[in-house]
């Protein structure tokens, strides 16, 4: 790589083009005359679009294939969705920078606007007016819990593809309804209509509306530019997010939500562990300083175990595909 130019690689999907847009734009911002070439890749999450997500398994899905190509120098920074990166660190890359977070809730999309018109427009009132059995479409377990445990009669059923291909499969009388996250829609620009928040008390992934954006750990110097971009409100909520993550050992395969937020110098982090067998989940919250915001994680992951998340957990893995 020279001085003034950095490759920066992303996922083939529109989503990903348009995270890699938005950064290569931040970057030529704080680095005038910077040449940004993009190079996209396709990720082993990518070439198969029809299994439901938690049957395929594994850490990686969707960042393996860009983390080769960093070391190997195909690209100098990868841009990743915060939420599909392992929290162990992969051995010689670094995540050099997470930018402004995006909006970090989910999204309810309904089919039937009158649904929506009616009473509170509030995304959980929302969804407590689906009809009987509805379907709703996620590619997410932990989407799919906390659908059942808002409503047991509903029908999580799964949906894969772009933002786009969702969106057309729910007009197309797919579903009733979808759960997205608001952070897609913002970046892609999209506004469907019959869309609504769903709220604080519904969590969303750890780190979801976040970017990490990944580097070679050799002193390389993209490492150096793109740590210009880092936000120090965004690294503080998902380190505790990451934090608990790990401690709880969860994956794609086991349904967790957490949520930190910061203000000022106290951030507060909730979780939940939900049940896939539609049992009660374990949900905890704890606060503390932001320049412990890892140790905060793993306080309140360690005391969520305790609590009986541990046997949620162990279920998830045995039930899983």
């Amino acid at each position: 790589m020279s001085e003034a130019q950095l490759v920066v690689g992303a996922r083939r999907s529109p989503l990903s083009r348009a995270q890699a847009a938005w950064v290569g734009e931040r970057l030529s911002e704080c680095w005038p005359g910077l040449a940004v070439e993009y190079r996209f890749i396709a990720t082993a999450g990518d070439r198969d679009r029809v299994t439901p997500l938690p049957a395929i398994g594994g850490k990686g899905l969707f960042t393996e294939e860009l983390e080769q190509a960093l070391r190997e120098g195909r690209i100098d920074v990868a841009v990743h969705s915060l939420k599909d990166l392992p929290v162990d660190p992969p051995a010689g890359l670094t995540l050099a920078a997470v930018p402004v977070r995006e909006d970090p809730r989910d999204i309810l999309v309904v089919r039937d606007a009158p649904i929506v018109a009616q009473g509170s427009g509030e995304g959980l009132d929302v969804l407590r007016r689906l009809p009987t059995a509805a379907r709703v479409g996620t590619s997410s377990l932990r989407r799919a819990a906390q659908l059942r445990a808002c409503r047991a009669d509903l029908r999580p059923l799964p949906v894969r593809g772009n933002v786009d291909t969702r969106l057309r499969k729910l007009q197309e009388g797919g579903f009733e309804a979808l759960v997205l996250a608001a952070a897609g829609l913002r970046r892609l620009g999209l506004r469907p209509r019959g869309a609504r928040v769903l709220g604080e008390e519904w969590l969303p992934a750890p780190g979801q509306g976040a970017l990490g954006l990944q580097c070679r750990a050799d002193g390389d110097v993209g490492a150096d530019r793109v740590h210009a971009l880092d936000d120090p409100v965004a690294r503080a909520e998902v380190t505790a997010e990451r934090a608990l993550l790990a401690v709880l050992e969860g994956g794609c395969r086991v349904p967790i939500a957490a949520r930190a937020s910061l203000q000022g110098e106290d951030l507060r982090l909730r979780a939940a562990v939900y049940d896939v067998a539609g049992g009660p989940s374990v949900q905890d919250a704890e606060a503390g300083r932001a320049d412990g915001a890892d140790e905060l994680g793993r306080r309140l992951a360690s005391r969520m175990l305790e609590s009986g998340a541990a046997a949620l957990v162990e279920r998830a893995r045995r039930l899983s595909p």
